[in-house]
């Protein structure tokens, strides 16, 4: 018994090295890619991975080139990496703005996402309430949040 107990924990430590190696430092693209983002070794990659797999963020961000996929099979750092990146120093400027519906932030992420700034504004607004939907939101969230009500 514990021979084959041994057998089932190697085969899945290899497994779940050979799943890391095989997407980048983060984890792929998707929800768990952002999520754990900047961390680095097997477990951040693992939670990461396992993130992705649960909530369906890699299915969904292949086929919608959301969360740093690519909807052509290439992961890319793209507008979702670059969008969060600025969220996170950005993020009390952009409710200020987003309540208000206008102003550098979303000037900004309207450019990164090549959409419309005043669109992009007027729809921030209308969506403040989902996108702030607590004090403590975390910047993946609001990321994804812009995201899906800009249809990217």
């Amino acid at each position: 018994m514990k021979k084959i107990l041994g057998a089932v924990v190697v085969t899945a430590v290899m497994g779940l090295a050979t799943s890391a190696h095989a997407v980048d430092s983060t984890g792929g693209c998707g929800l768990g890619s952002m999520a754990w983002r900047g961390q680095s070794g097997i477990i951040p990659q693992s939670l990461a991975i396992t993130t992705n797999g649960f909530f369906g963020s890699n299915t969904f961000g292949v086929t919608f080139g959301t969360s740093g996929c690519d909807p052509n099979g290439r992961i890319t750092g793209g507008t979702g990496r670059m969008m969060l990146a600025f969220l996170e120093d950005n993020m009390e400027q952009f409710a200020m703005d987003a309540a208000a519906g206008k102003g550098e932030t979303i000037e900004t992420l309207a450019g990164m996402m090549n959409v419309d700034s005043e669109t992009l504004g007027k729809d921030l607004q209308q969506n403040f309430a989902y996108i702030f939907d607590n004090d403590n939101v975390e910047v993946a969230d609001v990321t994804l949040r812009v995201m899906e009500i800009a249809h990217v």
